[in-house]
Order: C-alpha cells, then sequence, then structure tokens
C-alpha cells in the first residue's frame, strides 16, 4: 500500500536535495524505517503521513550533517583567516622563551661551582637549605648565600633580557 507513495517522495526529496540520486538513497532508507515500524507491530493510522515526516527528519538529519562536516580546507583562506595556535606556541613566542631559557641557564652557569651546584640542588632539585648543607658538607648560612647569589644572578640576567634597568645600573 506504501510503494505508490515512492515517486511522491522521491520527487520532494529531489527538490529539496537537488540530487536524484541521493534523494533516491533518502528515500529508501523512510521506507526501510517504515517497514521496521510496521514489522515492530506500531499501529500506522496513515501511512502517507508518516513516510513524509520520516523522510522530512532524515533530510534533517541529512542537512545537520552536512553542516558539520563543512568546512574549508586551511589550504584555501588566506594567510589572515587561517586560526592561529594559543599565543604559547606561536614561533615568536617559542622562540623568545628558547633565547630566555639559553640565557638563564648560560647565567646559572656563569656562577662558582660550588655556589652553582648549591642553587641547583636547592631551586631546582628541591632540597632545603640544610639537606643542601648536609649533602655538600657546607653551614646553613653558606648554603643561604649561595643560593641568593643564584637568585641575584638570574634575577639581573631577567632584568637585562626584558630590558629593565636594575637599581645598580642606575
Amino acid at each position: 500500500m506504501a510503494a505508490h507513495y515512492y515517486n511522491q517522495l522521491l520527487s520532494f526529496c529531489a527538490r529539496t536535495l537537488k540530487d536524484r540520486a541521493a534523494a533516491a538513497d533518502l528515500v529508501q532508507e523512510a521506507y526501510v524505517r517504515f517497514l521496521g515500524a510496521q514489522q515492530s507491530g506500531a499501529a500506522i493510522a496513515n501511512p502517507r503521513a508518516l513516510l513524509f515526516r520520516t523522510t522530512r527528519n532524515l533530510l534533517t538529519d541529512q542537512h545537520r550533517r552536512a553542516k558539520v562536516r563543512e568546512h574549508l580546507s586551511l589550504d584555501t583562506l588566506l594567510e589572515e583567516d587561517q586560526p592561529l595556535a594559543p599565543q604559547h606556541l606561536q614561533p615568536e613566542e617559542v622562540h623568545a622563551f628558547s633565547q630566555y631559557a639559553q640565557t638563564i641557564h648560560a647565567a646559572i652557569e656563569s656562577l662558582p661551582p660550588r655556589c652553582r651546584e648549591a642553587f641547583i640542588l636547592n631551586r631546582f632539585d628541591g632540597l632545603s637549605h640544610q639537606e643542601v648543607a648536609d649533602q655538600m658538607g657546607i653551614s646553613r648560612n653558606m648554603v643561604a648565600q649561595h643560593v641568593i647569589r643564584g637568585v641575584l644572578v638570574c634575577k639581573a640576567c631577567d632584568d637585562r633580557f626584558h630590558g629593565r634597568r636594575t637599581k645598580a645600573a642606575e
């Protein structure tokens, strides 16, 4: 009985999709769902209305899926329209941070060996002043002096790198 609505549904879908082959696929899916509902024992009072409603729903679903998939290739976008990576991943930022890290590393390397060792153990390895003193065989006060010296060297390096004037330079 529902088979004689096929041409009406096909014309309806073809007008909407502007593609007769895609319309035929969609109408076939509508009939599959209609037959599934019929076989499940559901009472279908108006087969034509159910077929058209099912077809409209399938068209809506297809339109939504097409919208989700719709995007332009990044290669076709103008450079200024292409999405940007987060600021911290911009090449300039990565390069600037790399230079900063090299500068700080050089400042730490410029410390006298024992001072550098105490500074690294405290600031990078997380040892307390007492733990550094025990490990290095020096007093806690000497560790504090080494750490302060390391911090001051790093602070001066940071100020120079960022173009800030230090109080000693004024």
